[in-house]
């Protein structure tokens, strides 16, 4: 059985691996067939944190599949599941779970689609710990997949401006797809005079950091923010943050809300029926596949932002048998 191995900053390699066991009650050997790379997968690519080196199976966590084995009575062998692995050691053909890590697919929309509620529903998470946004104003700093998503959920909550701020015009020609009405090159904009223009001088009522990583702009999005407003800290930040204007977030009054780890039992399935529903269009945020066998090659994209890449997908041998 193949699983992928980082064995160096920015190189990944597949290996061979013994077959998975179930090891307890109620868990579920999940086979892989259709993945995707998240940002938090680059942390262990770029060895970002060497105080938590890459072990085998790591990057991966958004995925579908089926259910090869259980041991519980939740799923049965054959069913098609959205799956999170633990601590993202999901980059095996195989891997032992607990069955609560696991929701049914929803057989409506495409498994590209449905793929997509696992981000989603870290999103709707974040979104959930927010008071009603009926009539805000939110600018969404960092228009990757996440940003995107995040448009896609604003809109649905009825936001009343979405403001998309990024530095790549390849991200930010998807954004009025996802939902933005105000989009922000700040690599030829300042985003604070173009956010303050579209509040008429109020500034964003919330701002979302959907960076994150060695980018950080937690600073920006304070700038951002008006008096008493809320920061959504999405983005993994880097293990210490030193450069923080703790004096602007004090001044203003900020509310920061951090965000990890959603609810099985919320946040996927209500993504999951978002997306079946067709409440939100997904499709623009994805751009690129690979075959599993071209893993370094899906990394290097992804990280690299190469042909305005977002959503980067990964096929496993699972899904070719059954095509």
């Amino acid at each position: 059985m193949l699983a992928g191995e980082i064995y160096g900053p920015r190189k990944i390699r597949l290996v061979d691996v013994p077959e998975p066991k179930l090891r307890g009650p109620d868990e579920i050997i999940f086979q892989v067939e259709l993945a995707c790379l998240c940002g938090s997968d680059l942390v262990y690519f770029e060895n970002d944190y060497p105080e938590f080196p890459p072990v085998v199976g790591h990057s991966l966590h958004e995925m579908i599949g089926r259910v090869k084995e259980t041991s519980g009575t939740r799923f049965q062998p054959g069913d098609r599941v959205l799956c999170v692995p633990v601590n993202q050691e999901g980059l095996f053909e195989r891997f032992g779970v607990s069955q609560d890590r696991a929701i049914p697919l929803d057989p409506r929309p495409s498994p590209d689609e449905a793929l997509l509620a696992q981000p989603l529903g870290t999103v709707l998470y974040a979104l959930r710990k927010l008071p009603n946004l009926l009539g805000l104003d939110v600018a969404v700093v960092g228009q990757g997949p996440i940003g995107q998503l995040f448009n896609l959920a604003l809109r649905n909550l009825g936001a009343r401006q979405i403001i998309a701020i990024d530095l790549l015009e390849s991200r930010l020609a998807v954004s009025p797809q996802t939902g933005a009405n105000v989009v922000v090159n700040a690599s030829r904009q300042d985003p604070a005079a173009a956010v303050k223009e579209a509040t008429g001088g109020a500034m964003a009522d919330v701002v979302i950091e959907a960076v994150g990583h060695r980018d950080l702009a937690l600073n920006l999005c304070v700038e951002l923010c008006r008096r008493e407003g809320k920061v959504v800290f999405f983005g993994v930040p880097p293990a210490v943050v030193n450069s923080v204007n703790a004096f602007a977030l004090w001044r203003k009054n900020v509310t920061v809300v951090a965000s990890v780890n959603p609810d099985f039992a919320i946040d996927f399935p209500l993504a999951m029926r978002w997306i079946a529903e067709k409440r939100v269009d997904v499709r623009p945020v994805i751009t690129h596949r690979f075959k599993l066998a071209e893993i370094q090659k899906a990394f290097d994209v992804f990280s690299e932002r190469r042909d305005g890449a977002l959503k980067v997908f990964v096929e496993f041998p699972a899904l070719e048998s059954r095509l």
